[in-house]
């Protein structure tokens, strides 16, 4: 399928500005670089929407989340977003534009948390991170003036696959549905690289099949990638086991020339399987890491609109 003109121009200006530049072996390096990357795309905050970094004290750690906050009278809904980057890279910061987006678009406060990262962090770290922040967020939402009959989550990528994780385990550890809603942007859902759209978009752009196999190594270990389908931790493959309670309702946006194009379709079957409504938007033309890219495709900004407007019905029909 063909990419949109704009992205493509976006990564022809990438490659001007780093020609022939090697891709880092090393996480620090990798981070580096991707900061970098990042601060190309970023751009003055929607009208109304204002933040302010909080500290998260968990078990023996605390985290950094910036909280964005929409303009409304009301107490605002909430939604903890995690964000992308291979569970190695990125950061609140680096995803600054695309959660004060969110919060503009879909009317949620949003809670951009800063979890710890691979590999210096591996599994399970990431993953506890996300499920404790949820536990928090869910206690402290009146304290924080938030509307506390709501909570969902959100996130892009290796993002998206620990808010589907933090849904389903504190959901069933409080045997109902604590977190009602998820908004998931190219999720990863499992450690498996053989789909059809690893073999089509193997080299990108956007992310490669050898960039997401770094990726899992680093979070999971070579052995764990090996393990690939037959890995039984649902923390690590979504679908490895039936959820304990319904799946919350759910909108996933993939992109068609992705490779984890098909990570998210499956999950969205999955979840479809055991009962959840679902809205599934395979956004044509564009590529791995457009919700990052809004402020340069504006059809990325569309797709992203969209993505919100299909994960606010979800709740504005109940």
């Amino acid at each position: 399928m063909a990419i949109d003109p704009q992205l493509l121009a976006y990564y022809c200006r990438q490659a001007s500005n780093m020609p022939a530049s090697p891709v880092p072996i090393d996480a620090p390096a990798r981070r580096a670089r991707f900061v970098d990357v990042a601060a190309s795309s970023v751009v003055p905050d929607p009208a109304g929407v204002s933040w302010a970094d909080l500290a998260l004290t968990l078990d023996g750690r605390t985290l950094a989340v910036r909280l964005f906050r929409p303009a409304t009278a009301a107490p605002a809904r909430l939604l903890v977003y995690f964000h992308g980057g291979g569970w190695v890279v990125g950061s609140h910061q680096t995803h600054h534009t695309v959660a004060a987006l969110l919060a503009a678009d879909t009317g949620c406060a949003v809670a951009s948390v800063d979890y710890r990262l691979a590999p210096e962090h591996p599994f399970p770290a990431p993953c506890d991170d996300a499920v404790q922040a949820v536990r928090w967020f869910a206690a402290q939402r009146a304290s924080l003036g938030l509307d506390t009959g709501f909570l969902a989550v959100a996130g892009d990528s290796a993002g998206g696959h620990l808010a589907a994780l933090a849904a389903q385990q504190v959901n069933a550890e409080a045997g109902q549905q604590v977190v009602g809603a998820q908004l998931l942007v190219y999720p990863v859902a499992a450690p498996v690289l053989a789909t059809e759209s690893y073999r089509a978009f193997a080299d990108g752009p956007g992310l490669t099949r050898d960039e997401m196999a770094w990726f899992w190594t680093q979070f999971i270990g070579a052995e764990g990638l090996a393990r690939g389908a037959q890995h039984d931790d649902p923390r690590v493959h979504l679908m490895a086991q039936a959820p304990a309670v319904q799946p919350p309702a759910t909108a996933i946006v993939v992109a068609a020339n992705d490779v984890l194009r098909d990570d998210g379709l499956a999950y969205a079957d999955f979840l479809v399987r055991h009962d959840a409504t679902v809205v599934t938007i395979e956004a044509s033309g564009m590529t791995h890491g457009f919700a990052r890219l809004q402020p340069d495709a504006p059809r990325a900004r569309e797709w992203m609109q969209r993505a919100a407007q299909a994960f606010t019905s979800l709740f504005d029909e109940t």
